[in-house]
């Protein structure tokens, strides 16, 4: 399994040519980053234009990944596919027609919501989720139709459970685990992940020790998170989302956590209410772990070497083929 390509379905960092280097070197051969937060239609086209430009002029390390052959290419020419993602659907401008505008610019998978609620449903830390809008029924739908993955990582499990439902391709929660694994309102109840199986969706399970607590503290404790959630979905619907923020401006947290819609403390998925969780082996972004955690799956006989390399790329690359081609007529 030494040597073998890694597909990460979240990050949230800003990347330069050595944090490139750094992910072609450490074997990631596809990555969803996060080009939006709380940024509108205008901003997030201001932010894909730097990933583009990004992009051009680091061309030989990395390539925009449109398609699921864009990553077999990034794997043949020993590159890094970068796939446009967002983690909320801001960029919409609450407007049905702007989905078909972001899918023409690249972006090919939408959190629908953050952290709080929006026109389209609720957050997972709302007191009460009053589940997917009429309009929310729309924007999955004409995801579904443009090629555009329904993500519901941030979402709570009311609107992730109709969200589901609505959907008609498979969806991705791309960075949260299991509630029954680790207690946390952003990880994801039985009932939600039993509608992502049925539904044929993956789960990117995410090694941030926020959300993974001890399990994310060694390389053998994200192999047995792993091997759980695998235990409990079945090997078609797990992959690895790592949720890293790799070259984030210093201000970039209190710019996930606040917006421009709170000047309170906002703590995301920090717990104040219980004492801090281990540093994980991650935060020092050596992209040469995540291999060494499929590894350690298939060495400690947790995993088959075949069996591991679908979490570890094959299962994103499956729902990636799939569900970034149009399901309908485009203008």
């Amino acid at each position: 399994m030494i040597g073998a390509p890694v597909i990460d379905g979240l990050q949230c960092g800003r990347y330069d040519r050595d944090v490139l280097e750094q992910l072609r070197d450490g074997g990631v051969r596809a990555v969803t980053i996060t080009a939006s937060f709380w940024e509108d239609a205008l901003e997030t086209m201001d932010v894909l234009t730097g990933w583009n430009d990004t992009v051009r002029e680091h061309g030989d390390v990395a390539l925009i990944a449109r398609t699921g052959a864009d990553i077999d290419e990034a794997v043949t020419s020993d590159r890094v596919a970068i796939v446009f993602g967002t983690q909320n659907s801001s960029l919409f401008n609450d407007r049905i027609g702007f989905i078909e505008h972001f899918w023409n610019l690249g972006v090919r998978v939408v959190q629908l919501t953050y952290n709080i609620q929006n026109a389209i449903g609720s957050s997972c830390y709302e007191p009460v989720d009053t589940g997917l809008s009429r309009f929310g029924h729309e924007v999955v739908e004409e995801m579904n139709r443009v090629g555009m993955i329904v993500d519901l990582s941030h979402v709570g499990e009311r609107t992730s459970l109709e969200a589901t439902e609505a959907s008609q391709r498979p969806v991705a929660i791309n960075h949260a685990n299991a509630r029954s694994v680790y207690d946390h309102p952003r990880n994801k109840g039985d009932d939600v992940l039993r509608a992502l199986v049925a539904n044929g969706g993956v789960l990117g399970v995410c090694t941030y020790n926020n959300i993974a607590g001890e399990y994310a503290a060694t390389l053998d404790g994200s192999a047995e998170l792993v091997a759980k959630h695998v235990e409990m979905l079945g090997i078609d619907h797990v992959a690895y989302g790592s949720d890293l923020d790799p070259n984030s401006p210093a201000d970039n947290l209190t710019w996930m956590r606040n917006g421009r819609w709170s000047r309170k403390v906002q703590h995301g998925a920090s717990r104040p209410d219980i004492a801090p969780p281990p540093p994980a082996w991650i935060d020092n972004f050596d992209f040469h772990k995540f291999g060494e955690v499929r590894d350690r799956l298939v060495e400690r006989g947790l995993l088959t070497a075949e069996e591991a390399g679908q979490v570890f790329f094959g299962n994103w690359k499956r729902l990636y083929d799939d569900g970034f081609a149009p399901a309908g007529a485009l203008a």
